[in-house]
Parts: C-alpha cells; sequence; structure tokens
C-alpha cells in the first residue's frame, strides 16, 4: 500500500520542527516529512539511563549519513533533517532532498557503560503537488487522478497545518482501483503417454484478487480421485491419463471486473504394441471393509506384461481420493482391505509393459458389506414415571435400528427356568411390539413372555408401559445393522412396585463409583434422591467370572449370573458414602449391587460390574547379550529387478525387538562400497533396483533399545532373468571370398540372463524396412558364423542381437563390408584345369593312333634300277 501525506501551510509559513527521541525502546518509527518541515532525530541512551550520552554515530540504510545541505549535525548529537524549498525560491522542493533524505535513520550511543543501538526510524516525503505526472491537487483542497490505475492504489493522507502554530488535523482515504485478471503465468501445452501424469500450472493477478476455474474443451472441469485441482486452482494434476483426458485446458481468472482466459493442449501418445486392456475385471465383498479384485489377462501383447496397477476410489461423492496399488505381472487378483462400510467402490485395472501402459479396464462397481455393531447399553429405573413403566437408557450412541427385548417372569426362580429356554428373537419393521407366550408343562407350570420391538438409530432412551406392579423384568439390548444384529447386551433386572407400596420405594444411591485395586474395591456412591425416607445401605458382591464369558454375550441370565450374591448383605448406616471390599483375587471380574433400604423394604439397586488389577508378573530373566538373529530368514525372486525378503521374530529372546537392518550386495563381492543397508520395522522387505539374472546374498540384523545383535547367517537368491540390455559387443566382419562373410563377436556385456541364441540381420540396403532384412539364427554358445551367398564386390550391412529366454534385445549399430571381387584365376577351379588337361591329352593319344592306324593300312612299294 502507498501512503502518501498532503501536507499544506498557511501563506508565507515558517519551518515547523518536529522532535524524535530514538533509543532501544523507542521505534520502529516512521515519519512523513512534508514540504517546509523539519525533524530532529534525537539518540539517548534509553529511561534508565542517567544522562545524554558521551557520544553519537548516526547511519543511515546500514551506511554511513551522506554529506547533504539537508542533513545536518547538530552540537549535542542530533540529526536535523528538512524539506526547504530550492534557493531561487520556486515552490517545489530539490529533486535531490528525496533521495537523500529517504531512508531508515538508526544511532549508537556512546555511554559510560557502553555502546547502545537504537531502533530505526523511517523518514518519507511528501512532497505535496502534484504527487506524481497524473495526480494533481485542483486548488488547495481537492486531489484529482484521471485515468486511475492500479498503481494508484493506497492510502492518501490530507494534512491541514494552522499557520505559525504547531496545530494540525489530518484525514485519510484508502483508493482502491479494480483492475481485470491479467494471467501472468499460462499453462504450457503437453504431450503425455497413456497412464502417466500431467501437470498444468496457471497464474493471474488483478485486483480484487481473482479466482481460477478450469474447462476442458470447452466445458467444466471437474475434479475426481484422477483429476485434482491444487494450490487454490492455480495447479490442474491429471494422473492415470487416459484418451479421453486429450483436448485443450482453459485457465479462466474472474473477478469483478472481468475475466482472463489461456488454453494449453494435452496430447496423449500411443505407442504400437502395448497390451490391450485386462478384461472380465470382478469385485467380490468380502466383508465391510474388504473386497476381492479379479481380473484376466489382456488379450493382445499379454505375453510382454510387466505388471498390473490396481486403482479404486469411491463411486459416490466428488474430489474422493484414487488410490493404487502395484502388482505383479503373474498375479491376477488382489484382496483391497481396509474400506469404508456400506460404501460403494469403483475398481479398474491397467496392464504394463517396458513399451508403457495399456487402456485402462471397464470399472467394476462394488458396494461393501454393512457392519454388524456391538453395543453396551444400561438401563436406569423409572424413578419419576407409574408403577406400570419401565425406562431403558441407551449409553452407547447407535448408527442403526436396535432390537430391545423384555423378558416377564414371576420370581427370580421362574426367570432362571424361563430365559435357558431356546427362545427365539422376532423382529419386525417400523418398531411393531412382538410378544411370545411361552406354556411350560405341568410340572413347576409357569408362564411369561418376551417382548421385542424395534428402536430407531437415533434413540437413547426408551419407555416400556402396560407393566404389572410387583413383577420381575429383565432386558437386554441389540444394536444392528442391514447386515444383522450384533451381540445383545446382559440382561438388566428390575422389580416394578406393588401398588400398596409404590410411594415406600426408596431410589437407588446415585453417582455409584468403584476404584479397582488388586484384592479390593473400594465403592463409594452418593444417596439417592430424598435420602430422608431411608434406614441405611446394604451392600453385595460376588464373583462372575472371566471376563471372556461376559463378553460372550449369549450366557442366558439363569446361568453363572444369577447365583446367588457370595457375600452380602452388609448393612451400612445411612451416612456412610464409601465401603471397600477386601480379601479379593486379582485380576478377576466382580459384581457389585448396592441398595437403599427404609423400615419398609429394599429399594432399587445400583450395580456396578469389572475387573480387579492383575497381579504384577515375575520379571523374565534378563538377557544380558544382544537380540539374537532373526529366524527363518527367506529370500524369495520378485521379477528381474526385485527380491522379496522375509524373516521372523528371532525364537527364544526376551529382548524387545526395535526394527532391523537388511545388508545385501551381489554374490561374492569384495568391495565394500557395493554394499548396501535398509531398515524394516517390519519383517519383510521388498529390495528393488538390483541387476537382472544377478545372484545377491542377503544377511538380517535384529536390534534390540539401544543394543544391536549380529547378523545372521547369508541367504542367496538370485533376480528372474530380463531382456539383454545391451547387444552383442566386439562385432568383426571379414570378407572370405566373393561370396562369403565372415562373423566374430564377442557376448553383450549385460546379458541379464543366459543367451538362447543370436540374431544376424544383413542387408545391402540399409534404408530397406528391418522385416525385409535376411535373418539368421546361431545357438547361443556359438561365437563366430559365415554368411554364404552374397554377391561379389558388394556392399553388406550387418548388425546383431541376442536373445534369452524373455526376449530379444536390441541390436548393435551398423557394420558394413564389402565382398571380394571376382577374378578369371577364381572362375577355373582345380576340376575344371584337371578335365582340360584330361580332355587335351585324350585328344592327342586318338590323333596318334588315327595316325599309326593309317600307316599300316597304306601298300609297299618296290624301288629298284635296270639290270
Amino acid at each position: 500500500m502507498a501512503l502518501v501525506s498532503l501536507l499544506y501551510a498557511g501563506e508565507q509559513p515558517l519551518p515547523q520542527e518536529t522532535t524524535v527521541s530514538l533509543s532501544c525502546g523507542a521505534g520502529p518509527l516512521q515519519v512523513i516529512l512534508g514540504p517546509e518541515q523539519a525533524l530532529v532525530l534525537d539518540c539517548s541512551l534509553g529511561a534508565a539511563a542517567t544522562g545524554p550520552p558521551t557520544s553519537v554515530t548516526w547511519s543511515k540504510d546500514g551506511g554511513t549519513l551522506p554529506q547533504h545541505e539537508h542533513l545536518r549535525l547538530l552540537p549535542n548529537g542530533s540529526l536535523w533533517l528538512s524539506q526547504l524549498p530550492t534557493v531561487d525560491g520556486a515552490d517545489e522542493a530539490d529533486p535531490g532532498a528525496s533521495e537523500v533524505i529517504e531512508g531508515s535513520y538508526s544511532c549508537l550511543a556512546h555511554g559510560p557503560l557502553g555502546v547502545m543501538a537504537s531502533q530505526a526510524a523511517v523518514v518519507k516525503l511528501a512532497n505535496g503537488k502534484p504527487i506524481s505526472t497524473d495526480v494533481i491537487v485542483l486548488g488547495r483542497t481537492n486531489l484529482l487522478i484521471h485515468s486511475a490505475q492500479p498503481r494508484h492504489s493506497g492510502v492518501y493522507v490530507c494534512r491541514a497545518n494552522k499557520p505559525r502554530t504547531r496545530d494540525f488535523a489530518t484525514a485519510a482515504a484508502e483508493l482502491r482501483v479494480l483492475a481485470a485478471p491479467v494471467i501472468s503465468q499460462a499453462p504450457e501445452a503437453l504431450s503425455r503417454t497413456r497412464a502417466s501424469t500431467a501437470r498444468f500450472v496457471c497464474r493471474a493477478s488483478g485486483e480484487p484478487r481473482p479466482w481460477l476455474r478450469w474447462l476442458h474443451d470447452g466445458a467444466p472441469l471437474r475434479p475426481n480421485g484422477r483429476v485434482k485441482v491444487q494450490g487454490g486452482g492455480g495447479s490442474l494434476v491429471i494422473t492415470q491419463i487416459r484418451l479421453q483426458d486429450a483436448g485443450y485446458y482453459q485457465c479462466v481468472a474472474e473477478n469483478g471486473a472481468g475475466t482472463a482466459c489461456a488454453a494449453a493442449p494435452l496430447a496423449v501418445v500411443v505407442r504400437e504394441g502395448l497390451p490391450s486392456a485386462p478384461t472380465r475385471v470382478t469385485a467380490t465383498p468380502l466383508s465391510s471393509s474388504a473386497v476381492l479384485v479379479a481380473w484376466e489377462r489382456p488379450e493382445l501383447h499379454s505375453e510382454q506384461i510387466i505388471g498390473f496397477s490396481l486403482h479404486y476410489q469411491k463411486a459416490r461423492g466428488v474430489d474422493n481420493v484414487e488410490y493404487q496399488f502395484a502388482v505383479n505381472n503373474d498375479t491376477t487378483e488382489l484382496q483391497v482391505r481396509d474400506l469404508e462400510p456400506n460404501t460403494d467402490y469403483e475398481f479398474y485395472v491397467v496392464a504394463y509393459s517396458q513399451l508403457g501402459a495399456s487402456r485402462t479396464s471397464s470399472p467394476a462397481l462394488v458396494h461393501t458389506l454393512d457392519d454388524e455393531l456391538s453395543v453396551v447399553a444400561s438401563w436406569a429405573p423409572a424413578q419419576d414415571l407409574a408403577l406400570d413403566t419401565l425406562r431403558l437408557l441407551i449409553t452407547s450412541p447407535l448408527l442403526a435400528p436396535a432390537l430391545l427385548q423384555a423378558a416377564l417372569g414371576a420370581e427370580d426362580k421362574t426367570l432362571g427356568a424361563e430365559l435357558s429356554l431356546p427362545v427365539g428373537l422376532i423382529t419386525l419393521p417400523n418398531g411393531v411390539l412382538q410378544i411370545l407366550d411361552v406354556q411350560e408343562g405341568d410340572a413347576g407350570s409357569y408362564r411369561y413372555q418376551i417382548f421385542s420391538t424395534e428402536v430407531p438409530g437415533n434413540e437413547t432412551q426408551f419407555t416400556l408401559n402396560s407393566l404389572q406392579p410387583n413383577k420381575v423384568y429383565r432386558v437386554r439390548i441389540s444394536a444392528g445393522t442391514g447386515a444383522g444384529y450384533g451381540a445383545p447386551s446382559p440382561w438388566m433386572q428390575h422389580r416394578t412396585p406393588s401398588v400398596h407400596n409404590q410411594s415406600h420405594v426408596p431410589f437407588a444411591p446415585t453417582e455409584l463409583k468403584v476404584r479397582a485395586r488388586m484384592e479390593s474395591l473400594v465403592v463409594s456412591w452418593q444417596p439417592p434422591p430424598h435420602p430422608a425416607q431411608i434406614s441405611g445401605y446394604k451392600l453385595y458382591w460376588r464373583e462372575v467370572g472371566t471376563e471372556e464369558e461376559e463378553m460372550d454375550g449369549e450366557s442366558p441370565p439363569g446361568g453363572r449370573g444369577d447365583q446367588a450374591w457370595d457375600v452380602g448383605p452388609v448393612r451400612l448406616k445411612k451416612k456412610v458414602k464409601q465401603y471397600e471390599l477386601t480379601q479379593l483375587v486379582p485380576g478377576r471380574l466382580y459384581e457389585v449391587k448396592l441398595v437403599a433400604f427404609n423400615k419398609h423394604e429394599d429399594g432399587y439397586a445400583a450395580v456396578w460390574k469389572g475387573k480387579t488389577e492383575k497381579a504384577p508378573t515375575p520379571d523374565l530373566p534378563i538377557q544380558r547379550g544382544p537380540p539374537l538373529p532373526p529366524a527363518h530368514v527367506h529370500a524369495e525372486s520378485n521379477s528381474s529387478t526385485s527380491i522379496w525378503l522375509r524373516w521372523k521374530k528371532p525364537d527364544f529372546t526376551t529382548v524387545k525387538i526395535v526394527n532391523y537392518t537388511v545388508r545385501f550386495s551381489p554374490w561374492g563381492l569384495r568391495n565394500a562400497s557395493l554394499v548396501t543397508y535398509y531398515t524394516s520395522s517390519g519383517e519383510d522387505i521388498l529390495i528393488g533396483g538390483l541387476k537382472p539374472f544377478t545372484k545377491y546374498e542377503f544377511a538380517v540384523q535384529s536390534h534390540g533399545v539401544d543394543m544391536d545383535g549380529p547378523f545372521g547367517s547369508v541367504v542367496e537368491r538370485s533376480t528372474l532373468p530380463d531382456r539383454p540390455s545391451t547387444p552383442p559387443s566386439d562385432l568383426r566382419l571379414s570378407p572370405l571370398t566373393p561370396s562369403t562373410v565372415r562373423l566374430h563377436w564377442c557376448p553383450p556385456t549385460e546379458p541379464n540372463g543366459e543367451i538362447v541364441e543370436y540374431l544376424i540381420l544383413y542387408s545391402n540396403n540399409h534404408t530397406q524396412p528391418e522385416h525385409q532384412w535376411t535373418l539368421l539364427t546361431t545357438e547361443g554358445n556359438i561365437f563366430s558364423a559365415e554368411v554364404h551367398g552374397l554377391e561379389s564386390d558388394t556392399r553388406y550391412f550387418f548388425k546383431m542381437g541376442a536373445r534369452t529366454e524373455v526376449g530379444p534385445g536390441p541390436f548393435s549399430g551398423l557394420q558394413d563390408v564389402i565382398t571380394l571381387q571376382e577374378k578369371l584365376s577364381d572362375s577355373l577351379d582345380v576340376h575344371s584345369v584337371t578335365g582340360i588337361i584330361v580332355g587335351v591329352c585324350l585328344g592327342l593319344l586318338c590323333l596318334l593312333a588315327c595316325m599309326c592306324a593309317g600307316l599300316r593300312r597304306s601298300p609297299h612299294r618296290w624301288v629298284g634300277g635296270p639290270v
């Protein structure tokens, strides 16, 4: 907020001087110095000082005091500041005075005992006319602002001084200039893969402060478990992105002065080869807080799945929280716990591969079961009602309609027999009263009735009418939901007064309290209403069995609960209000009954039931040594990068285990820097971030209170195999002949499993799609191969990959080789040359044979001369 003072003086004003004292106890102060005014800042040691300081040091804005004619140090150490007109007599103050005078002033007061620093005084100047170029003063009393802007907002103060005096009056007014919203930070365009998270951020300013809302494709955005608006509307977060989340998201800022809008698109990228959505998702309620969710694997690319994620949220309401569970790839069902009873939930499943997430499955809706309630109810006699009524007080709030059952019998003996019979409770809706008339045989013939009715869940008391005088009644109550009724409360007994002595029956003692000790119970109480009518008290008590038997809730009142009182009555005087029951057994359940009596009969009873304190158990022998290591340590491979480690609490140890430390490292490692430690408060831990197909060794250590045990025995386990992370290494190509090339390679540096085969891809055109290349395979234990049938003097491109039982890994980079040129000598092989030689020899032999044959067939010639 800007603070501006308009200070006016009369004609021919004199400089007014004001003194302000600064000390450790005075300040911080803010002083507005008007035109033609002077200010004296006085520095003192405070009220506790006996005199002025010996010397004073001033500072402005934490630095030294500047030298200026408007700042003067007085002889007594005070600082004088003024805003006098310029020397030429102009109406305006010196333009440089604002920079020199305005600031924060403080002082150091030096005294006989030391130095004391004062608090600060902030001095600002009120320059009068005009305040700024677009704010002017009309006349002497009016301020005019043309075209008001937000920067003009602030508190404006007008001060009027009486000429030649120090009297003045001030008036203030606040100006708020409304401004339409302006988007200061617009949301940015996003591109996300399916099942990832997108966050849009929008900021806006304005006066008053604008409120933000979001639109998706022009429609108002409704937050849900996946879509949340945070930061007062300035941040929109979308988790588990789906295809339908794509589109334009608009941030709209609104206030009373107008609106502003900014938009950004969200593109959802879907890769090829992703698994399809899981199918047949079902949700079956197991109880009021647990649901079993099951599904089937996707139909497409199911073999590439590395895991699932299960999502659920409440199906009704808005702004529900969505929860997510990560599930292994070999699991197709999961039990979800800690749900709310009688609530609708929606479940869906997403499959994941290394390429990304599938579409979400069809949602499965389920309604959790109602929760069964158990209620402990008590009752009080209807002392203010007629003799034919009985009021039941429900001390526990009921969340659903309750079943009220009353039994009537003539005597205690009859009640015991009656309540031991198999009596079925019949409940009717709308609070209808059900009466069961039971008739016993001739021997010990008697008659009794069972009443049952429903009480609305919001009631805390119920009155039983039309009862018979001088009869014994027993009442109990059960709470129920749509799933059924819970365990009933214990039977409570009451006898209605007779017609003749109703006015003489004493009321029950009030505020019955029992303080349980190990071998005694201290009983205290207050007198009943109208204590003048009683003669004293009778106290009874008995042991009623273990707490487990009493909490069963189904034991009839005619059983152990109706046995005779072990001790009593102990008659106490009227003025006694406390009594201690001694010689009791520690840790046992007792029942105490207190009644007031008069000369006519006993009154109504006040009953308490509880346990004495347990006897301290003998201290176990203290184990002086450290806690033992955990037992039954077991490691189980979870995936190619994680291993489950489970263990049990150490056997035969008396040391309290606080937590555990898990130590693990690659098997056989001797480098201590690669050993990792995890802490777990439970008895299992999932260790992730491991290397595939690698053996690890684990050990677990127990920690007691200020005591550490040794690490247990080492457990070894290997992670599951995975696809190779790297291609075969050191690939070398060498041409053998114009049609043959030899390849040499080494195994991948990260095989992530046992290599079952190597893949060789080659082609003379590296721009062709990969599926048009020629594929050759070799066994995983072979590291060289020859490729035949190639063309001579041709460049071929090769790349190699490796495959494990999980699948293939990446291929290596392209390498090329040129086959050899084909020579003439190369075209005649040994067999061809041999054939030629043999042919020539045969031809020569045939020619020689023909010549010999011709010579033999020609006639002999006679050659002679004359005789």
